[in-house]
């Protein structure tokens, strides 16, 4: 936030704000339109595109916009900015062009998603992308909007974000950090969208959504962005996930620093400690005297030091983000190569001819794998399972592999992947485990 707020407050006294582009209007981007509205200095939102118009017209007026302008072109939604009138549509395509600095892909899908990254970067347009995609092609996106001069991020708020702050921050104190890791209050794998249904209703989510929530789906594609972000690897499938009923920093303990170092850190989570939610780092410091220090500072004797924010604020924070690539060009989280992958595993007995339905559904769950077993079983991505027709029976608890599965022919998402592999190399090193 420092300096950020400076330069947006600067962005204010010029008239100058950031434009900002929605595409998606559940839970999140309705948050989100009522961020920028409401709290956002020197950023304006100009758009929310959605598959159901009526939708984001909804998310207009929750945040006190009662008319918005229908648009069904560039040309339409330039003039809309142009009259300061908020504007809606159903095609990604009128955000292409016009006077907007950022996208934002808030619908939690990958295939769709792909489509948006991809239109965004082509435009030369900053675009901020769900954990699912990320955790899918994320390296891919980020490459080549690399090569287009924009930044492939996710936002600050969300669990990878706050994980890589807390990254940077001790790595610029001179500690080096061995774990990133999520705190988490609830995993079943075998949740439904039956089962959360009220929970999603609660809070306003879809039944899917609360799913991969529980099921451990969407923890798992988190982790696979900070993975990739940082190099480091699972200790094991699925990852390690002790249980602790008490603070985070009493679980420094149940690490080895050598061990940690041996497999080029860990991206993992605990089950039940608190602060939860939270996010944290545990960190080694080379530095004896510094140690020296840190434990007279209350950090504990060491060897490993832990790191934590209490929260993540989501869509309260996420215009940080937007505005350290616009205007500093730093992107929150970067993939440099895929490392790990999410990898799909039957939530049930399933039979020859189902249909898999994806992330949160019935029928599969994600759990974290290193890329390079992955790939050496040649096992089916989570972001690509979702219309998928099993050609062979699947035991419950089993990871699929392709050669499980029939998939639907020319999708964006699988070229890109497959691609990705062709950029980094499909068998890259995988992480060591002691």
């Amino acid at each position: 936030m420092i300096i950020v707020d400076r330069a947006l407050g600067a962005r204010v006294a010029e008239g100058r704000p950031i434009r900002v582009a929605l595409v998606g209007a559940g839970a999140l981007g309705r948050g989100l339109t009522h961020q920028f509205v409401h709290a956002a200095q020197g950023m304006e939102l100009v758009a929310i595109v959605n598959r159901t118009p009526e939708s984001a017209v909804r998310a207009w007026q929750l945040a006190g916009i009662e008319d918005p302008k229908p648009v069904g072109s560039p040309a339409e939604l330039e003039r809309a900015i142009g009259a300061g009138r908020p504007a809606v549509s159903d095609d990604p395509a009128v955000l292409t062009a016009g006077p907007i600095d950022a996208i934002v892909e808030a619908t939690g899908t990958v295939e769709f998603g792909a489509g948006v990254a991809l239109a965004a970067i082509d435009a030369g347009k900053h675009v901020f992308i769900n954990a699912e995609l990320d955790g899918t092609i994320g390296p891919e996106l980020q490459a080549r909007a690399a090569s287009a001069g924009v930044i492939v991020s996710a936002l600050d708020g969300d669990q990878p974000a706050t994980q890589l702050n807390l990254y940077r921050f001790a790595s610029g104190l001179g500690f080096e950090p061995l774990l990133c890791g999520n705190i988490k209050g609830l995993e079943d794998h075998y949740r439904t969208p039956e089962t959360q249904r009220g929970f999603a209703s609660r809070w306003g989510l879809t039944a899917m959504m609360a799913t991969s929530f529980a099921d451990g789906t969407k923890i798992s594609f988190e982790q696979t962005v900070v993975a990739n972000a940082t190099g480091m690897g699972v200790a094991r499938r699925g990852m390690l996930g002790h249980a602790h009923d008490g603070l985070i920093d009493e679980m420094t303990g149940r690490f080895d620093p050598d061990e940690l170092r041996a497999m080029g850190g860990i991206v993992d989570y605990a089950l039940g400690a608190k602060p939860s939610p939270g996010v944290f780092v545990f960190a080694a410091h080379p530095d004896a005297r510094q140690r020296g220090y840190l434990e007279f500072w209350k950090m504990g004797p060491g060897p490993l030091y832990s790191f934590y924010a209490p929260y993540h604020l989501a869509h309260m924070e996420a215009p940080l983000s937007i505005a350290r690539a616009v205007l500093f060009g730093d992107a929150t989280t970067t993939a440099h190569a895929p490392v790990v992958e999410v990898i799909a595993l039957a939530k049930r007995d399933l039979c020859a001819g189902e249909i898999l339905d994806g992330v949160g559904g019935y029928t599969v769950y994600g759990a974290c794998e290193n890329r390079a077993s992955a790939r050496a079983d040649d096992l089916l991505p989570m972001g690509l399972a979702e219309g998928g027709t099993l050609v062979r029976d699947v035991p419950r608890d089993t990871a699929i592999t392709f050669a499980d599965v029939s998939l639907p022919a020319d999708r964006q998402a699988d070229i890109l992947w497959r691609e990705q592999n062709a950029r980094f190399g499909a068998a890259a090193a995988a992480p060591k485990r002691t």
